[in-house]
């Protein structure tokens, strides 16, 4: 099946899954949602994933979910820039989300980013979504 937003389709599939109180969904794999789930991943805000083979190149990411104290860790998902509005930022002209304490993923020319590592970096890109 054919989507005109990938990552945007991930992310529903996550925020629909912790409503629901799900461990695990399921979600078909590409390389800019593995990189994106590895920034969540590495931040904590989800368990982990892995790639599972459906059928000869076709494959699905198992993501597993994290909850605190029977509520999600992630309490706000949302995606950014979108295939009709592509938005870019400076790393200087990047904005906190919740006074540090939430995350910006940046797809950048080092690769796919939090707010954090690209401040390190000294760079800029596109910003993917926003996690709370």
């Amino acid at each position: 099946m054919s989507f005109s937003d990938p990552l945007g389709d991930m992310l529903t599939r996550i925020r629909n899954g912790q409503k629901a109180r799900k461990m695990t969904i399921t979600s078909p794999a590409s390389k800019l949602r593995a990189n994106v789930l590895e920034v969540l991943k590495e931040e904590g805000y989800i368990r982990g994933y892995f790639h599972e083979t459906v059928s000869e190149g076709i494959g699905n990411l198992k993501i597993e979910l994290k909850y605190f104290e029977n509520q999600p860790v992630i309490q706000s998902l949302d995606r950014v820039s979108k295939p009709g509005r592509r938005v870019y930022a400076k790393i200087k002209d990047l904005k906190q989300i919740n006074n540090g304490l939430g995350l910006v993923v940046l797809s950048t020319p080092k690769g796919v980013l939090s707010d954090g590592k690209a401040r390190e970096l000294n760079v800029g890109g596109e910003v993917l979504c926003s996690v709370f």
